[in-house]
């Protein structure tokens, strides 16, 4: 956890662990969150409004959740988390349907290697 331009807050830190423990719960192949809040300079007419960016590494895979800005941190945090969960389903519906992909090329007898190729558009003699 970084916190930029204000000060340390259990409270914020608590909610940012219980937001992390539930997103590990969710994909279990999590291996690191990296969670910035920072509090931006002041804007003309809405005051301090904060930034939440959340880096999650997965096996082989970087997902970055770095558009939620708000007023109250707790909102820029949990805009910043739900964003970051619709990217972890996302990945985990492309993984689970390759693997179920791969394992349907297997039963027929193919491999996914010798998948024949897309069928190239039909060239008309001129």
């Amino acid at each position: 956890m970084v916190f930029s331009h204000l000060p340390r807050s259990e409270a914020l830190e608590a909610a940012i662990l219980r937001r992390v423990e539930h997103l590990g719960q969710f994909c279990a192949d999590l291996h690191t969150c990296r969670v910035a809040v920072e509090q931006l300079q002041r804007h003309a007419h809405q005051g301090r409004p904060f930034e939440v960016r959340l880096d999650v590494t997965l096996d082989g895979r970087e997902l970055v959740a770095n558009r939620s800005r708000h007023e109250d941190v707790y909102v820029a945090l949990r805009e910043a988390f739900a964003d970051m969960s619709r990217q972890l389903e996302e990945t985990v519906r492309r993984r689970r349907l390759g693997r179920q992909y791969r394992q349907t090329l297997r039963r027929a007898g193919l491999d996914a290697a010798s998948e024949p190729e897309p069928m190239s558009p039909r060239r008309f003699p001129e």
